[in-house]
């Protein structure tokens, strides 16, 4: 079994932020499609996705300034183009539903240069000091460590995401969800729960 660094698992709305060397951040969006990051962009990005409205607000007041500091003064990070990924979510959030009271917040959980996705290690080193997934677990995956991810012996609500790999060649991501979510899931969708499971 390799070796992996596991990651909290948030349940909420995949979000992507692309920052240019030349002219900044300039686009944003979900998994499926890409606004611009300006104020028309915005308009469209939230009359598009009701329920994320708050979004591009967090991520320029807590995120944009201070992320592109790095990518310019860290050697790492010498790339005409970086894209940011975070996790959209407030307490109550649910399969990509959110509740409208809800204090929402951007947490980031992977950044990728235009070559390759940043290793795990260097990805701790380089971005803790932002909001980032928890890292719950580093060791080899092994069969009880899954088992004990599905029977809710960490502390995570859906699950987590191993990486591993020795380097950026040869990176592998494996997800693995709590079986009390999976339930939560058949509850609230019933036939069409495993559209929302890994």
């Amino acid at each position: 079994m390799e070796r992996c660094i596991a990651f909290e698992k948030y349940d909420g709305t995949n979000l992507h932020w692309v920052w240019n060397f030349e002219l900044g951040w300039y686009a944003f969006g979900t998994r499926r499609d890409r606004f611009d990051l300006d104020e028309q962009g915005i308009a469209q990005f939230n009359a598009a996705h009701p329920g994320l409205e708050e979004a591009s607000d967090i991520f320029n007041r807590e995120f944009a300034s201070a992320l592109e500091g790095v990518f310019r003064e860290n050697k790492n990070y010498q790339y005409p183009e970086i894209t940011v990924f975070t996790e959209f979510f407030g307490m109550n959030s649910f399969a990509g539903m959110h509740k409208q009271d809800d204090p929402k917040q951007l947490l980031i959980f992977d950044v990728q240069t235009d070559k390759y996705i940043i290793h795990p290690e260097q990805f701790i080193q380089d971005f803790s000091k932002f909001n980032i997934a928890r890292v719950v677990y580093r060791g080899k995956l092994t069969g009880k460590f899954i088992h004990d991810v599905r029977e809710s012996k960490y502390d995570v609500n859906e699950g987590v995401i191993c990486k591993g790999g020795k380097n950026i060649n040869n990176l592998w991501m494996v997800k693995i969800k709590t079986y009390s979510y999976q339930k939560k899931l058949q509850q609230v969708f019933t036939n069409d729960w495993q559209s929302y499971w890994e």
